[in-house]
């Protein structure tokens, strides 16, 4: 029996209602005359591209908008049936899922071309369209950089207790977890999310992890990236007290998370479908992705992240196929752990 996301998982009757979306890129596009894009991304950022896109080829986008692990499972429940032309990811264990269930189409090989290979999965199912970088967040009155864990996996042992916070009820921090599970197997993550148990506290989301540090909640957390540069690059209301660290030497905690974006095999609109994704993955898309306000990486050659992002090939990211990255088995670990 295939094994569906449990973590946001959609009851059927009410997913039409989650799923209803909005139109993007033409005036009162219906989903009939439409690109139907199933988007897990940031809306702000994938309306930019739908705008854009629909401006540059006279393609119509309708935006049906949801987390990672809803829309993952409402693709494996309407199979065949579903409407969706494409679908677009934060995290690529929601790609997995999809992948695993058979409904992709194989990607152009020229839009995989334009992506580097540690970027997108090994079997062209699917392909990177965005990156982001596991981080820990600090509190400096807190905490010296010199008694920084050395590892993300340290912080299962007793010294951290009652020390760290993440939010393991994410998509986010539950691709972070996918990544420990494919560099240190399973026992080691079983023993990792047993020791979190013990001392992590739990918030909401990264931008609670966030705001937990800053405030001196507790000395560090492990977020994403990208919502520390937008808070600098903003206010810095929310992060004004803290600083990062990159963990680097291939670590767990130095995964870089992909953002996927693949064809739905169901697609009706597949030339199109096909169109829209290697306008994200090649320059156009990639660059408003750069300059834009997410301060997410591209992933695509040659076009450079915002500053003051270090690159993103200097982070020191465990090498792993996306498409291995397992989200069910996951689910359970954390679920046994008692952090779901």
């Amino acid at each position: 029996m295939r094994h569906l996301l449990r973590a946001a998982l959609v009851p059927l009757a009410v997913a039409p209602l989650l799923l209803a979306g909005c139109a993007a890129g033409g005036s009162g596009a219906a989903s009939g005359d439409a690109l139907v894009i199933y988007n897990a991304q940031h809306e702000q950022l994938t309306e930019e591209w739908a705008e854009a896109f629909t401006k540059d080829t006279g393609i119509d986008v309708v935006l049906r908008n949801g987390g990672d692990s809803e829309l993952a499972n409402q693709l494996v429940a309407e199979g065949s049936a579903s409407p969706a032309d494409v679908f677009l990811t934060e995290n690529s264990p929601a790609m997995s899922l999809v992948e695993e269930a058979g409904l992709f189409a194989p990607v152009d090989e020229a839009t995989l071309e334009l992506v580097p290979e540690q970027y997108r999965p090994s079997t062209g199912a699917w392909t990177g369209i965005a990156a982001r970088s596991t981080v820990l967040v600090y509190n400096p009155s807190l905490i010296t950089e010199a008694e920084l864990p050395a590892s993300l996996m340290d912080l299962q042992r007793p010294e951290w207790k009652g020390r760290w916070g993440a939010a393991p009820s994410g998509a986010d921090f539950q691709a972070i977890v996918s990544a420990v599970l494919a560099t240190q197997g399973e026992e080691a993550t079983s023993a990792w999310l047993d020791g979190m148990h013990e001392n992590a506290t739990i918030y909401r989301n990264n931008i609670a992890t966030m705001k937990a540090v800053n405030a001196g909640e507790v000395p560090v957390g492990v977020i994403y990236h990208y919502y520390w540069y937008r808070d600098q690059d903003e206010t810095a209301e929310n992060s004004g007290n803290t600083k990062l660290h990159y963990f680097g030497n291939e670590d767990p905690g130095a995964f870089v998370s992909i953002s996927g974006g693949g064809v739905l095999k169901s697609s009706k609109r597949a030339e199109e479908a096909q169109e829209f994704l290697a306008w994200l993955a090649g320059t156009e898309g990639q660059t408003i992705l750069g300059e834009g306000y997410s301060f997410e990486y591209p992933v695509s050659s040659g076009v450079p992240a915002r500053e003051p992002l270090p690159p993103l090939d200097s982070l020191g990211s465990p090498a792993i196929d996306p498409s291995t990255l397992n989200g069910p088995q996951v689910i359970d670990l954390m679920t046994e752990a008692g952090l779901l």
